[in-house]
């Protein structure tokens, strides 16, 4: 192991073990890290787009002869107006073409993305050739959707026949959110196994080597 390798993992042990530190309490030793790391999060991310957004996107194309783009690049400069109050205005001409042509490609996505597919997923034989249990899937499928969207119909009250579907609609919201909730925590059980690995096999491996 090189001197450079070295020094590389205890620069990592350390920024680590000080975000670790906030388990136990707000501290100076934190905070640095945490500064440190937002700053260079916002440093590579500003290299980053201007390499691969005003470079290679904007200007190349530009010189190889495409002008048009010349468009977005005046919308993109319109941007910093915002720094000075008396022409702050005209930026909200390229926010309003960001926000439009965001919630376009976000609708279309979504759609063909989820709703879609659980509208054909709602519609799936009973005896598709996958048995009992895919049956009973898509039974179930279905007696979600269905319980879930008369849950949010406010129309008429909650009662009798009506209140019960709503109620196991709730049933399978909570499902839901605690599906996606586990998926949450184990994506961040992951990343921690992740660092306690590191810190086990490289930094504690280095002290193995150093002594």
């Amino acid at each position: 192991m090189s001197a450079v390798e070295m020094i590389q993992i205890w620069v990592m042990a350390f920024f680590t073990l000080a975000i670790f530190s906030f388990l136990y309490k707000d501290n100076p030793v934190y905070r640095v890290a945490e500064h440190i790391f937002a700053g260079l999060s916002a440093g590579y991310y500003v290299g980053l787009i201007w390499k691969s957004v005003i470079i290679q996107q904007l200007w190349e194309p530009m010189m190889a002869g495409s002008w048009w783009l010349i468009i977005p690049g005046l919308l993109g400069a319109l941007m910093f107006a915002r720094f000075w109050e008396k022409i702050s205005w005209v930026s909200r001409i390229s926010l309003a073409f960001v926000m439009g042509n965001t919630a376009g490609i976000f609708l279309i996505s979504q759609l063909h993305g989820l709703v879609l597919p659980q509208i054909k997923a709602t519609m799936l034989p009973l005896g598709g050739g996958g048995g009992l249990t895919a049956a009973l899937l898509a039974i179930i499928i279905v007696l979600g959707v269905i319980s879930t969207l008369i849950y949010f119909y406010f129309s008429k009250e909650h009662k009798g026949a009506l209140g019960v579907t709503a109620k196991v609609g709730i049933w399978f919201i909570m499902i839901a959110f605690g599906a996606h909730f586990g998926y949450t925590v184990m994506a961040r059980i992951s990343l921690l196994i992740g660092r306690v690995y590191f810190l086990w096999n490289d930094w504690l491996g280095s002290l193995a080597h150093i002594f």
